[in-house]
């Protein structure tokens, strides 16, 4: 590889806002915020939105929207128009 063009990949804490979740994994990430992990050294920190601790999707409390049947309300609420004799 060519020196002095790839970012340092190092350790780095990342923390769920909504959760409180930590942990430490590599990176390329750049911050300013450090923080100090449980064996005592300080790492550059992360806080992230939302991860797989707090997504609805990994969670399992996402909520399915029913879409079946949708073309069929369509139909019924606005009546399907006769396209007369028109061919094609």
């Amino acid at each position: 590889m060519k020196p002095g063009i790839h970012p340092d990949y190092g350790p780095v804490v990342f923390e769920d806002s909504t959760g409180g979740q930590r942990w430490i994994c590599r990176s390329t990430t750049t911050t300013e915020k450090r923080t100090t992990w449980e064996d005592g050294k300080e790492y550059p920190h992360v806080l992230l939105d939302v991860s797989n601790h707090t997504h609805p999707f990994y969670t399992g409390s996402m909520t399915i929207i029913d879409t079946a049947g949708r073309v069929e309300r369509f139909n019924k609420r606005y009546g399907r128009r006769d396209r007369g004799d028109v061919d094609g």
